[in-house]
């Protein structure tokens, strides 16, 4: 999932509650600049950051670590 895909998910599930992004600015901890852009597609949060935005709309945040091997 890429930054604008994340975006469009948080901005739906923000919708979902009836949230400004003032709102979750607040419950987060999350500067609403960061929030704007992320809805917006653009800049790159932190691992952290994503996981305080989408604990505040009711999210889980999975992390899939993709191993790749060179033929020896």
């Amino acid at each position: 999932m890429d930054i604008k895909q994340i975006g469009e998910k948080l901005q739906e599930r923000r919708a979902l509650f009836r949230l400004r992004q003032e709102d979750l600015a607040e419950i987060s901890g999350v500067g609403i600049r960061t929030i704007r852009q992320i809805e917006q597609g653009v800049g790159n949060p932190s691992f952290d950051t994503l996981r305080k935005l989408f604990i505040a709309v009711g999210m889980d945040v999975t992390v899939e670590i993709i191993s790749i091997v060179k033929p020896t």
